[in-house]
């Protein structure tokens, strides 16, 4: 089970594993083994999401969706297969922790009587202190 909020748990069996080979470190090793991982999970047919955080998050993850509504998310940092496993588990909790997170709507709110009396007095010094730089006509 991937606890990714308290609200948000998908179990482990909703995800897809494969591995490729890497082009990351390993010198030879690389040509040899299949340790990329690649984690490929249905966000548009998981049971797991309620409709409004599925439609939450296919918005903000559309851009990273393939068409089917699948989400890919790869990993080649380490040499071994099972850490870029769980690097992919990490990668993915991240996104879906950032996706997931409701932003407070904001709220308008007006100027406070005196912070517009406050405006009004320092646009007044002002024209004031500017006025008195003027140089009147008949002061030649």
């Amino acid at each position: 089970m991937l606890l990714i909020t308290p609200f948000i748990q998908i179990p482990l069996s909703e995800f897809e594993f494969s591995f490729v080979r890497s082009s990351g470190p390993g010198g030879q090793n690389v040509n040899k083994v299949n340790s990329k991982a690649v984690l490929r999970w249905s966000l548009l047919t998981s049971p797991s999401l309620s409709l409004d955080t599925r439609a939450r998050l296919m918005g903000k993850l559309e851009n990273q969706l393939t068409r089917n509504g699948d989400l890919i998310v790869s990993s080649d940092r380490f040499r071994d297969q099972g850490m870029n496993r769980d690097d992919c588990l990490e990668k993915l909790k991240a996104l879906l922790v950032a996706a997931a997170f409701v932003p407070k709507a904001r709220k308008k709110s007006r100027p406070s009587f005196s912070s517009k009396r406050k405006a009004k007095e320092a646009k007044s010094l002002h024209s004031q202190k500017k006025s008195l730089r003027k140089v009147s006509r008949g002061d030649y």
